[in-house]
């Protein structure tokens, strides 16, 4: 094809042949990425600028040099496209394909068998596919190795990927993930805009994980001076002499920005605007030229001085958006007898090349290395799509669409976007739930929601397409979360003005409850699931799911008999026949329910469930099972066997690699330590949780309460009463933790003597207990709402004595150790406002065997302490001060230091010596020990449980602790996250421990 343009000037007089401007002005940046793709480390490079400034050009010219100079490399080149919904791993996934043809001979380990989503067409080739993973972090991690093994089974030596700021999440993560490997060969080059990058746009945190050894640099790209300007436009002018203020001109015109001196330079040249005069080339008298001075108008008049048929290929070209083979090109233009829809004939074969050639020759289209065409740069592309009448661009969408179907595998994301716009809504919609299950099967949820919430909120689908589409969201960040509303608009739009049968009413219905629910309209979302559950028979899971969503108490004020009721009937629906996935998972949350309402028969029908099951849902709902367990023994104050439940969930966790549940199991062991007194380390591992369980809204909010207790107990009481107050306003989803909360502030309030603070502080939490029934929630909080009504006095305590006598009530035939030693808590508030004295030290002393009992200490050393001042008040000096001194060595050694400098006070009034409150034993804090870091640095190597234990003579189950200790304090979740995090802070076999934390 022709490449270069020659242009008639002044009536004959001379041409100006306008060619392919040169490499001009970047040898600095040039020599610089050279030398650290030739160097015998990898590299990971980063090139950024603003549109038009070269990235691209410099890219080439690079991976042109390399591999001349080096070793016999492959080169991959990913180039994210600018659509509005980009393709999971799209960029990466298009250029393997570029890269290979065949995979038979790759020697691919059963780990490559995930990769058979994205590459369905080598299904033949590929090991078999894995089983389906516990979520989607787990599905991405196992997709990402996969990835790496075949780029290095390819012998890739150089990965680009232009344009990263058009990239989706899933190809981002990929290169941290890429960059971070510890036998990390290849090198990576990444090319983007830094102004449109999200300020955590994971491009900006390449660095940070790179694998030991790596080069690293980054190169900025400006704008040309005017000397360069004249070598730039020099070079498109045959290399002959430019002048001096012809080039001072064009900078002055341009900016210095590349891609607008070229576009200028072309237009110019279009309207012999150029001449030559003396030997040099010289712009005409200023008065009489005219550059437009944006690229988008030198673009679009360049267009316009073009024939129809180029014309119509630079409009097909900027509808495509990706490079095209001229096939397809020719299809979209409809100058090929495949490409016409419309009934009419376009010109003959000569004409279509021809214009093909003059699209080209004009400098407006390239050919890279595979013989596709595109635009050289997206500006142009968009200055000529946006030109482009709305009818005729929906033509050109729908040509596309129908011209792309007939590839293997289909561009799902390309397709779904070109009947979008051209309004085939039955394409669009076909095409983007494809898209849609395969960013689900990849682990990306973020894009799946992205494209089906467009869907239901745009498509003005079917109502039972809506409620199956709406049924496959799954919303995990802020960001999707941000999307339920417009969803739920969309869903009761469809509600209003579609004729819906009685059983697409009730679909719809139940999925608006559950997004309303989810999204904290309890009220809303209780109606429409009430309103959905008589038309759902014909779908006993939709039924029993709504059931008990409807019996789980949170939200507004219910009575627990109301909850209990729906529980009820959900039993009876999960007896129907139902997938045995689909039964398991609805039993979890049965369970759950009726343990959260306190119900005993929770335990004897979680016993029921199996403990293992022959598939891997099954298998995740039973991890769930034993984590939630753990959760509710614990708040029955069954410590043993929360810790007995938890242990078992771990051990599924790590059996199945279940990563995400490892986390939150990790998360409810530090809930279970607070609890217990153990308190060692345990300020320093709840960072990483609150971090680790980022989407988990009421994980996090437990792990941050925990930190605001421990701190109020060692005395820093600013910090943790700011802490506790943002918890309560965070609260609205966790009706658990606003009772804590607000128990835990009011309870410093009665330590300032403000009794009215108190009460206030717990007036409206109360009704989850008294409104909702949930007793069990309130374990920690009706004892502090009791003390501060009977320090109010008068008509408050009757207040006071009808609390404790509902929570007595409901306590009968209920085996809830933790409410029992509330509730004699409560009692011994009750007779000390009596002046009840030596009655309420017996009973505080009760209060403290049974919190022994589970064990809590802290809460046991606080009753031993009300205990030991009511013994003083009653003149037992000798057992009282002899008590409180045990109860300040026990704050002392629980690391309570607040409470225990208090307990010291006290004792001083009373004349005994005290000296400073023994240390507690000092462990490492949030670094890792020697043992843990030995431990941790084989992880690295790749070695499993069984082979570390092996050369460390340690047990499989030894071995799991310390590596749990170690992610905890390095706040990740997996054994290839903690490998990353090792490499990143320079540790490793032989490092020294106190360098990590």
């Amino acid at each position: 094809m022709a490449g270069h343009v020659s242009i008639g000037l002044d009536g004959g007089a001379g041409q100006a042949v306008i060619g392919r401007p040169g490499f001009t002005g970047r040898d600095a940046e040039f020599a610089a990425l050279r030398s650290a793709l030739e160097s015998s480390a990898p590299a990971v490079a980063l090139i950024e600028g603003e549109a038009g400034i070269g990235k691209s050009r410099l890219l080439a010219e690079l991976l042109d040099a390399v591999p001349a100079s080096g070793p016999p490399a492959r080169t991959l080149v990913a180039v994210c496209p600018p659509f509005r919904r980009p393709h999971t791993l799209g960029p990466l996934v298009d250029a393997i394909r570029q890269g290979v043809d065949r995979i038979a001979g790759l020697a691919l380990s059963p780990l490559a068998g995930a990769l058979r989503p994205l590459f369905p067409e080598w299904a033949a080739d590929l090991p078999a596919a894995p089983e389906p993973a516990e979520d989607a972090t787990a599905v991405r991690h196992r997709l990402f190795g996969a990835l790496c093994e075949l780029l290095d089974r390819m012998d890739v030596s150089v990965l680009a990927v232009e344009d990263a700021h058009c990239a989706d999440e899933a190809t981002l993560e990929f290169l941290l993930f890429l960059c971070a490997r510890r036998t990390q060969q290849l090198s990576v080059v990444v090319t983007y805009r830094p102004e449109e990058l999200p300020e955590d746009s994971a491009v900006r945190r390449l660095f940070s994980p790179l694998a030991p050894g790596a080069t690293r640099l980054r190169v900025s790209l400006g704008p040309l001076d005017v000397a360069a300007t004249a070598g730039l436009v020099s070079s498109m002018l045959a290399g002959e002499q430019v002048s001096d203020e012809f080039a001072e001109f064009v900078h002055r015109r341009t900016d210095g920005i590349p891609l607008a001196v070229e576009e200028s330079i072309r237009l110019m040249g279009d309207r012999a605007d150029l001449a030559r005069r003396n030997g040099a080339w010289v712009r005409r008298e200023i008065a009489d030229i005219d550059v437009p001075p944006t690229i988008r108008d030198a673009v679009m008049e360049r267009v316009r001085r073009t024939s129809r048929s180029a014309r119509t290929l630079l409009e097909a070209a900027a509808v495509l958006t990706d490079p095209a083979p001229e096939e397809l090109l020719l299809a979209v233009a409809g100058l090929s007898g495949a490409g016409r829809d419309d009934g009419g004939s376009g010109p003959d074969g000569q004409d279509a090349q021809a214009g093909l050639d003059e699209a080209v020759g004009s400098g407006l289209l390239v050919e890279d290395r595979r013989g596709l065409l595109a635009f050289r740069h997206v500006l142009a592309s968009r200055a000529v799509y946006e030109s482009v009448p709305a009818a005729r661009r929906r033509m050109l969408h729908r040509r596309a669409g129908h011209a792309l179907q007939g590839d293997s595998p289909p561009p799902l994301a390309q397709l779904a976007r070109h009947f979008r716009d051209a309004r085939d809504t039955g394409g669009w919609s076909r095409y983007a739930e494809q898209a849609a299950d395969l960013a689900l099967a990849s682990g990306d949820n973020a894009t799946a929601v992205g494209l089906l919430g467009e869907l239901i909120t745009e498509a003005r689908l079917p109502g039972g397409t809506v409620a199956r589409l709406a049924g496959k969201l799954r919303f995990a960040t802020a960001e999707d979360m941000s999307r339920v509303r417009g969803v739920v608009l969309s869903l009761r739009g469809v509600l209003a003005e579609q004729q819906l049968g009685e059983r697409d009413q009730a679909e719809v219905r139940a999925q608006i409850g559950r997004l309303e629910l989810l999204a904290e309209n309890h009220a809303a979302g209780r109606i429409e699931l009430e309103r959905a559950i008589p038309h759902l028979g014909h779908d006993p899971v939709a039924a029993a799911q709504a059931m008990i969503l409807l019996g789980w108490a949170f939200g507004e004020a219910r009575p627990a008999a109301t909850h209990l009721g729906w529980l009820r009937r959900a039993a009876e629906t999960m007896a129907l026949p139902m997938a045995e996935e689909d039964r398991i998972r609805l039993r979890v949350n049965h369970v759950t329910g009726l343990l959260t309402l306190g119900e005993q028969e929770g335990w004897t029908e979680a016993a029921l469930i199996p403990q293992d099951a022959p598939t891997t849902p099954e298998r995740l709902q039973i991890t769930r099972l034993h984590l939630n367990l753990g959760a509710m023994a614990r708040q029955w104050g069954r410590y043993r066997e929360a810790r007995h439940y938890l242990a078992v969930a771990r051990g599924l966790a790590e059996r199945y690699r279940y990563n995400r549940y490892s986390t939150l199991i990790a998360a409810a062991e530090c809930g279970l330590d607070w609890s217990t007194g153990r308190w060692e380390g345990l300020t320093e591992r709840l960072p990483a949780i609150v971090e680790a369980t980022e989407g988990a809204a009421l994980t996090q909010l437990e792990a941050r309460l925990t930190g605001h207790r421990l701190a109020a107990a060692r005395g820093e009481r600013a910090a943790a009463e700011q802490g506790l107050r943002q918890v309560l306003a965070g609260n609205s989803s966790a009706p658990e933790c606003a009772l804590d909360a607000a128990g835990a502030l009011a309870a410093l309030a009665l330590a300032d003597g403000d009794a009215d603070a108190a009460l206030a502080l717990t007036e409206g939490p109360l009704s989850i207990v008294t409104g909702n029934g949930m007793w069990l929630s309130g374990v920690d909080f009706v004892p502090v709402r009791v003390e501060a009504l009977t320090a109010v006095g008068g008509a408050r305590t009757a207040e006071a004595e009808r609390l404790v006598r509902g929570l007595a009530k409901w306590l009968r035939g209920r085996d809830m150790p933790a409410a029992r030693a509330a509730l004699s808590s409560c009692r011994a508030l009750l007779a000390g406002a009596r002046d009840e004295r030596e009655r309420a030290a017996a009973l505080w002393a009760r209060a403290a065997r049974l919190w022994d009992a589970l064990p809590r200490p802290y809460s046991a050393a606080a009753a031993r302490e009300r205990r030991a001042a009511l013994l003083l008040a009653c003149g037992h000096r000798t057992d009282g001060l002899a008590l409180l001194e045990q109860v300040r060595a026990d704050y002392a050694e629980l690391g309570a230091g607040g409470d225990a400098l208090r307990a010291t006070a006290v004792l001083r009034t009373y004349g005994v010596t005290a000296g400073p409150p023994p240390a507690a034993r000092r462990g490492y804090g949030n670094r890792l020990s020697p043992r843990e870091l030995e431990v941790a640095g084989l992880v690295i190597g790749g070695r499993t449980n069984r082979d570390i234990g092996e050369v460390l003579f340690l047990s499989p189950r030894t071995v799991a602790r310390h590596l749990d200790s170690a992610m905890r304090k390095l706040g990740v979740s997996s054994r290839t996250a903690l490998a990353v995090r090792l490499v990143e802070l320079g540790l490793g076999p032989g490092a020294d421990a106190a360098g990590a934390g």
